[in-house]
């Protein structure tokens, strides 16, 4: 299964399907098997990186696609 990041309206970045979370090292995060997980993206969560849900009522962020501007070479 393809990666898929999903930018959640206040509140997380849940990333599905295969992949590997490692630090600033390159250690790498013992998932326990999980296939999906949830990031912080509003600095609350007392779990970082990954969200714990403290976000609630203290983020606002509406999540809509927009295009990128073209990348610089």
């Amino acid at each position: 299964m393809k990666t898929k990041i999903t930018v959640n309206s206040n509140g997380s970045l849940k990333v599905e399907g295969e992949f590997i979370v490692v630090d600033a090292q390159g250690n790498e995060y013992n998932l326990q098997g999980r296939e999906v997980v949830s990031f912080c993206r509003c600095g609350l969560s007392s779990n970082k990186p990954f969200c714990d849900g403290a976000h609630k009522g203290h983020f606002e962020h509406n999540a809509v696609a927009f295009d990128l501007p073209p990348r610089k070479v």
